[in-house]
């Protein structure tokens, strides 16, 4: 059986039992915007933190050329931006948070620390908004915009740093955790 005939077989059975779920009436309520980005949210938060983890302490200051980010900076970035995002919609500022953090927490426990109460905060404030408000006018640096639209900034703002996260782990010979199992 060629790959594409079980593709499309997969794809019959799967829309046959979704249907067949539905006209039971049993298919669950359709998920909020906001619960599904809470979703997204957690799962590039669990491999940021496993990538913040697995790197050695002595490679948080590496960085694959001058003028870019290190180690450490991508990560206090990837926490500062859901801060600073949130920041435009009417999440407060933890008291405690300087711009130039970014630059001036380098031991790996305080930027792991900081990463974790930055997407902490970041779901309960996301869980808090009601679906009604997405649609409010933002400014977004100077343009017009919505809450909706900025909380799709802050998910590819994770996603866009997981990436460059990556890439410096594999350049230092680092394996990401959750795909050692699909090399070995």
């Amino acid at each position: 059986m060629n790959n594409s005939y079980k593709t499309f077989l997969s794809l019959i059975l799967f829309l046959f039992a979704a249907f067949s779920i539905h006209a039971q009436g049993q298919m669950p309520p359709a998920a909020s915007f906001t619960s599904d980005l809470q979703g997204t949210l957690d799962y590039v938060q669990n491999q940021v933190i496993q990538l913040a983890e697995a790197m050695p302490e002595e490679k948080y200051s590496w960085r694959p050329s001058e003028g870019v980010r290190s180690v450490s900076e991508v990560f206090m970035h990837i926490g500062g931006g859901n801060y600073f995002l949130l920041s435009m919609i009417g999440s407060p500022m933890p008291e405690d948070f300087k711009p130039e953090m970014e630059k001036t927490v380098t031991k790996k426990s305080d930027v792991i620390a900081f990463l974790k109460k930055s997407y902490e905060d970041t779901k309960n404030f996301i869980g808090k908004i009601k679906e009604e408000d997405l649609e409010k006018d933002v400014d977004f640096f100077g343009n017009k915009s919505n809450q909706r639209s900025v909380l799709l900034v802050v998910y590819g703002h994770n996603y866009e740093h997981l990436g460059q996260s990556i890439a410096y782990a594999r350049m230092n010979g680092i394996v990401p955790p959750w795909s050692q199992k699909q090399q070995d």
